[in-house]
């Protein structure tokens, strides 16, 4: 895989590929990852896409990502925008996309306002939108706000070593320490005061606003692409939620549900790649 850096209009987004250069004859297949994860949780998946012109992204303020500027904040529509550049960015027409929990979420609403660029969407571990009712409006302003000032009160946290930081990250993950030290080793570097997280810490800031029930119901039965869905038996119980509320409004949807977590496509990659390769070589 090489490292790569895509410019957008504000900051540069790091990216795994297996191709130096953005253009290719090759069909186009990228990669989102969830919150506060990084490129590296999709590993064990990007070698056997040989055939594809394969990205994996780091969302801003993620693994080796530039950060947002400051003053700026991490809105979920900004997510989509920023997916928008990407795209854009690389010059390509269409592509298959791949998104994991926080990255299938904004996958979906990508696909759902700009359908003409999307061949096919694997979502893993995600479904739905993260939603409130409209009376919860002036709570969740007050609360967002609130949240944006409590975070810059805090101190960075340092880890004495690699290791200590892989351990915290097994301690509110579901998966192994090997497993995550693909994502640790990717989103930490080493200072003079310790290991530390490259990790924006205002992506931990609450959101100031959320989607109305109603609205996440129109971004998803206006999912004209193809859908598919691979979810772990132990992942998040909002993705079963979801799929009562929505999976009769999406037209075109493949469910796959694999023994895992919410990490389905680290603990199961050689299963997760099997689906991923069957739906996109369909589409």
């Amino acid at each position: 895989m090489y490292e790569i850096k895509i410019p957008l209009a504000h900051l540069n987004v790091a990216a795994m590929s297996n191709q130096q250069q953005f253009e290719s004859n090759k069909a186009k297949v990228i990669f989102l990852h969830g919150w506060l994860d990084n490129a590296a949780s999709f590993t064990d998946l990007l070698p056997a896409l040989a055939d594809y012109h394969v990205v994996a992204i780091d969302w801003p303020g993620h693994g080796l990502s530039d950060h947002k500027s400051k003053g700026a904040y991490y809105h979920f529509v900004d997510w989509v925008d920023d997916l928008y550049q990407i795209i854009q960015a690389l010059g390509w027409s269409s592509c298959h996309i791949v998104g994991h929990s926080m990255g299938g979420m904004i996958a979906s609403a990508f696909s759902a306002a700009f359908p003409e660029y999307v061949r096919s969407l694997t979502l893993i571990d995600a479904f739905g939108f993260i939603t409130d009712e409209a009376k919860n409006t002036t709570k969740q302003i007050r609360q967002g706000i609130e949240s944006r000032f409590k975070q810059q009160q805090k101190s960075t946290k340092y880890h004495p070593n690699l290791s200590s930081a892989i351990k915290a990250r097994v301690a509110v993950s579901d998966f192994s320490l090997k497993e995550a030290t693909l994502i640790v080793e990717r989103g930490t570097e080493q200072t003079e005061q310790g290991v530390v997280w490259r990790t924006d810490s205002r992506l931990r800031n609450l959101s100031p606003y959320r989607f109305t029930h109603a609205q996440a119901q129109q971004l998803m039965s206006d999912l004209a692409v193809p859908v598919q869905l691979i979810y772990g038996d132990k992942g998040m119980a909002f993705v079963s939620k979801m799929l009562e509320k929505f999976q009769g409004v999406v037209s075109q949807i493949t469910i796959h549900k694999l023994a895992g977590g919410h990490h389905v496509h680290i603990e199961q990659p050689e299963k997760t790649t099997e689906h991923i390769l069957s739906f996109i070589s369909a589409h």
